[in-house]
C-alpha cells in the first residue's frame, strides 16, 4: 500500500520552482519572440485605429510553453523595453505615451494575459491527458477575454472617452482574429510541450 503511493507521489508531475540558466535564456528568447511578431504590419480597426496584430499570438504562446512566472517575465520585458524607448511596439511605436492611447489597456494586459494563460496552461498539463489541446484552447480563450479584451475596453473607455457600450463594440471585432491565433498557439505549443515534456511541468524520475 504504502509502495504504490510512493510510487505515485514519484511519477507527479510538479511545477518548475526554480529559474535557471536556460530559463533566463527562454524568457529572452520569447521577449524578443513577442518583439518579432510586433515588426508585422497590423490592421487599424475602427476610428480608434487600434490595430489588430500577431502579439496576442506570441503572448499566449509565452504563456503556453513557459508557465505563468517565466511567461510573465518574458511579455513583462518586452513591455518595459517598448516603456524604455525601444521601437518594438506595433507600428514602431515606443515610450510611455503609449499608455494615453486607446491601446494602452491592451498592452498592460499583455503580462497578465501571459501569466493568467500560463498558469492554467500548467493546470491542464498537470491533470489531463485526452483532449489536452481543447484545454489549452480554453485556457487561452479564458485569458484572452477576462484579461486582454477587459483591460482592452478600460482603456478605450479611459483614454478615448468612449462609454461602455461604445468601447464594448469598439473591441468586438478583435475577437474572432483572437479565436485564431489562439488556436494557433495551442498547435505551436502542443508540439513544443510533445518534443520537450519538461519545459513547463517537471517530470519527477
Amino acid at each position: 500500500m504504502s509502495q504504490t503511493n510512493a510510487a505515485t507521489v514519484q511519477h507527479k508531475p510538479t511545477t518548475r520552482q526554480r529559474w535557471t540558466a536556460t530559463d533566463l535564456g527562454l524568457i529572452a528568447v520569447f521577449a524578443a519572440l513577442v518583439a518579432a511578431s510586433a515588426i508585422v504590419p497590423g490592421i487599424p480597426v475602427g476610428a480608434l485605429g487600434v490595430p489588430i496584430t500577431l502579439v496576442t499570438l506570441t503572448v499566449m504562446l509565452s504563456g503556453l510553453v513557459l508557465g505563468a512566472g517565466r511567461g510573465f517575465a518574458a511579455v513583462g520585458l518586452y513591455v518595459l523595453l517598448g516603456l524604455a524607448g525601444l521601437p518594438i511596439f506595433s507600428g514602431g511605436r515606443s515610450g510611455l505615451g503609449i499608455l494615453a492611447t486607446p491601446s494602452a489597456g491592451y498592452i498592460i494586459a499583455f503580462p497578465l494575459a501571459a501569466a493568467a494563460t500560463g498558469y492554467l496552461a500548467a493546470i491542464v498539463i498537470r491533470r489531463t491527458v485526452k483532449s489536452r489541446a481543447l484545454w489549452l484552447f480554453a485556457a487561452t480563450m479564458v485569458s484572452s477575454i477576462v484579461v486582454i479584451h477587459a483591460l482592452g475596453v478600460v482603456g478605450m473607455m479611459v483614454n478615448a472617452k468612449l462609454d461602455f457600450a461604445k468601447a464594448f463594440l469598439a473591441d468586438l471585432p478583435f475577437v474572432p482574429g483572437d479565436i485564431l491565433k489562439n488556436v494557433l498557439a495551442v498547435i505551436i505549443a502542443t508540439a513544443i510541450h510533445k518534443a520537450f515534456p519538461d519545459v513547463l511541468v517537471r517530470r519527477v524520475k
